[in-house]
């Protein structure tokens, strides 16, 4: 029985099937509110299941100058990653995997995708891909300093003199003390990993990794078929994943009792999350050189997540 209830948990709820289609629907609520802000019909919410499925059944090109295998496996590789990631999430008390250092094997899985998506461009053998990989490391090493700044505050809040890397545990920290939002020493880096998620997913300002308007998509240009649908999947999904996680570190103290109707919740939080975090400041802002996003996210954002983590450490 326990092996049936793995399988479910892996294949349908939280993970697969889960993951799949509700980082679908985000995407398509992205969508269609950012062409409702420039005052456009837009696409329906299902264009981006369209896409997939219509990308599933296109014929895969592999270029003559790619390492084929590594160039197929790349977004393999990252869909997994992606897949097993939402197995650590509480979904308000709920998760498949638990352990004591939930947010640390997160933390190197989500680097995953990104690698995947670097290792990928690099095997098409594409100058543009090139470029765009270039771009992506830098903008990998941009966001990865905040938002290992905000976990550690939200660790050290969580677990008072030690630090508390289980996500269950931090859910029921929230659950005692009221939601991490409400600290005043946890908005700083509730800020900050708002800004964060945006690069996370990639999209604008700061997708200047893929820049389609400069060069071609980047490391996807290259990419056609199922391959190229699994990449446009992998960043649906991380819109989900990135939105549960701040959920559960900022807004983990919901809990009805009832899984189904906690997964509702969470998905509605996630859509809102969606539209401030992703939509809005893509709607009002345009795409920013590589250097600037460096510097935005080393001087800024990571200026929120060390006085977070300064407050935090004194007990304020």
């Amino acid at each position: 029985m326990s092996i049936l209830v793995t399988l479910f948990n892996i294949l349908i709820f939280p993970g697969l099937l889960f993951v799949c289609v509700i980082g679908l629907i985000l995407a398509g609520v992205d969508r269609k509110v950012l062409a409702r802000m420039q005052k456009r019909v837009g696409p329906p919410l299902v264009q981006p299941f369209y896409d997939f499925f219509k990308l599933m059944g296109k014929e895969t090109i592999v270029p003559h100058a790619a390492n084929k295998a590594v160039y197929l496996a790349a977004p393999v590789v990252g869909f997994t990653s992606l897949v097993v990631m939402m197995l650590f999430i509480p979904i308000f008390g709920y998760s498949a995997f638990s352990g004591s250092a939930d947010m640390i094997v997160i933390m190197y899985l989500l680097t995953i995708p990104a690698v995947a998506l670097i290792v990928g461009g690099s095997a098409s053998g594409s100058p543009y891909a090139g470029i765009g990989v270039s771009r992506e490391m830098v903008t990998l090493m941009s966001y990865e300093l905040p938002l290992v700044l905000v976990l550690l505050s939200v660790a050290k809040a969580a677990g008072g003199n030690a630090l508390c890397f289980s996500l269950n545990d931090i859910v029921s920290w929230q659950q005692a003390t009221g939601s991490g939002i409400t600290h005043a020493s946890l908005i700083p880096a509730a800020l900050a990993m708002l800004l964060v998620i945006p690069a996370e997913v990639g999209t604008q300002p700061f997708d200047v990794a893929e820049a389609e308007t400069e060069i071609c998509e980047g490391p996807l240009i290259e990419y056609s078929g199922a391959p190229l649908a699994m990449f446009k999947l992998n960043t649906a999904m991380k819109m989900f994943i990135m939105t549960s996680l701040f959920t559960c570190l900022f807004l983990g103290g919901i809990n009805t009792g009832i899984v189904a109707l906690n997964a509702v919740i969470l998905v509605a939080i996630c859509i809102l999350l969606t539209i401030l975090c992703m939509t809005l400041i893509h709607a009002i802002t345009a795409r920013l050189k590589i250097e600037h996003l460096f510097k935005f996210y080393w001087i800024v954002v990571a200026g929120l997540a060390v006085c977070s983590l300064i407050l935090v450490w004194l007990g304020l």
